[in-house]
């Protein structure tokens, strides 16, 4: 069976960073947080740009479950739990420093 675009896509950014699928995941949380919050000018504060990373997440493990499904496998919970889970660590710890404490405030 054909690759979807996602997995090509995931196999052509680890043969081009060098980094495992776990580090893309932290990588990509970290992007799209901090991504999110710069185009569309949310202070990190909001939940805005953490509901953005957790949005890509869900998205991003909904394919990985459909693309499973559509070649016969079944869909692996703690594995799709333990990519989301690295996605969003880093995206929860600054909101949460973001909100309080005044690690990112304005002088």
């Amino acid at each position: 069976m054909e690759e979807s675009a996602l997995q090509t896509a995931k196999l052509w950014l680890m043969g081009g960073t060098g980094l495992a699928k776990d580090a893309l995941h932290v990588h990509i949380g970290l992007i799209v947080y901090l991504g999110s919050a710069l185009v569309m000018r949310w202070p990190l504060r909001s939940w805005k740009p953490w509901l953005a990373a957790l949005g890509a997440a869900v998205l991003g493990e909904a394919w990985d479950v459909y693309d499973r499904w559509a070649i016969g496998w079944r869909a692996a919970p703690m594995g799709h739990w333990h990519d989301v889970w690295n996605t969003m660590l880093w995206p929860s710890a600054m909101l949460l420093l973001a909100r309080y404490s005044g690690l990112f405030a304005r002088r």
